[in-house]
């Protein structure tokens, strides 16, 4: 039997994420079918899939690409990260109200909306996302050409060549330099920045989630969305990764109108106020975002005067 609390929304989800409501699992299951194998009931009785194995989430996550988003193919090595759909869609949808919060309350046409995705990673997930549910075109980074070959082979197969361009940033102590062109105009830019600074404190993060997801304890642990090092670890971590891209983007600061980042951690945001306070940031946005038991942030700047933010609406977005 469910649970009333099952049958609720998932109200901490933005309004317009298409997964605010419990799964529809017949119409998962009829997307990608092998779905079925990591069906299980939970402790109320009902149907769920299998949250501690990475395989059970990847299957779920393509079903739920398929079946919500139209995307037909997605198909990525194993050990590459495997993103949470709704929480990927709220960053998106977070993104869309910042643009037309920027533009006196009307949306900006889709197609005249350039993002720049910086680590878009084998997935290609924020620029699908940004396609499909918004007409946006999108730039999407990353420093491991095999991942660009995995996103470059999702991107042909969905036929959304015309609409997201890959680009490989070949330093990898870079961010937007060698990315961003010179007279190039990008309207927003996103990043999931690595999360952990280290393999140690990346698999002491694994067994939290695992031991949080099935209630008994473990030695060790495979992160149920896998990821390989780059994607999860930066040295120095969340924080030193956002504090580079804070530097970077003072450097192309007439190029974007918005910059933004996710920022996982509380204890970084006051550190990133305050280099954005130096820098002279006009403004900056904080963005509470949720998903289950786990809260975040989207922080969001911007170095155009209200003078340059005019010119840009009337000479991009009308």
């Amino acid at each position: 039997m469910s649970s009333e609390k099952n049958k609720q929304e998932k109200s901490e989800l933005h309004a317009r994420n298409k997964n605010r409501e419990r799964y529809d699992l017949k119409a998962l299951l009829i997307a990608v079918p092998d779905l079925k194998a990591h069906i299980k009931p939970n402790k109320f009785g009902d149907d769920t899939v299998d949250f501690a194995d990475p395989k059970a989430v990847k299957l779920l996550n393509t079903a739920l690409l398929k079946h919500y988003y139209g995307i037909k193919y997605w198909e990525f090595p194993d050990e590459n990260l495997c993103p949470p759909i709704p929480g990927r869609a709220d960053y998106i949808h977070n993104l869309a109200d910042l643009l037309k919060e920027s533009n006196f309350g009307r949306m900006p046409a889709g197609e005249k909306i350039t993002c720049l995705d910086t680590g878009t990673g084998a997935s290609c997930i924020y620029p699908l996302l940004g396609v499909t549910e918004y007409d946006w075109r999108f730039i999407g980074s990353d420093i491991d050409p095999k991942s660009l070959e995995s996103a470059k082979k999702i991107v042909e197969a969905n036929g959304l060549d015309a609409k997201i361009e890959l680009r490989l940033q070949k330093d990898k102590s870079a961010i937007f330099k060698n990315i961003i062109c010179q007279d190039e105009k990008i309207d927003i830019t996103l990043c999931n920045p690595p999360f952990h600074s280290s393999a140690e404190d990346a698999q002491k993060g694994a067994k939290r989630k695992v031991q949080n997801l099935t209630d008994r304890k473990v030695e060790s642990a495979q992160l149920n969305f896998s990821g390989v090092s780059n994607e999860l670890i930066y040295d120095g971590g969340e924080h030193q990764f956002v504090h580079t891209m804070i530097a970077e983007s003072k450097k192309v600061a007439q190029n974007v109108y918005w910059f933004s980042t996710l920022v996982s951690k509380q204890s970084n945001l006051k550190g990133i106020y305050k280099a954005l306070e130096i820098l002279k940031a006009v403004q900056v946005k904080t963005i509470p975002m949720g998903t289950g038991n786990k809260s975040t942030r989207v922080v969001a700047w911007s170095f155009l005067s209200k003078e340059e933010q005019k010119q840009w609406r009337e000479f991009r977005w009308k």
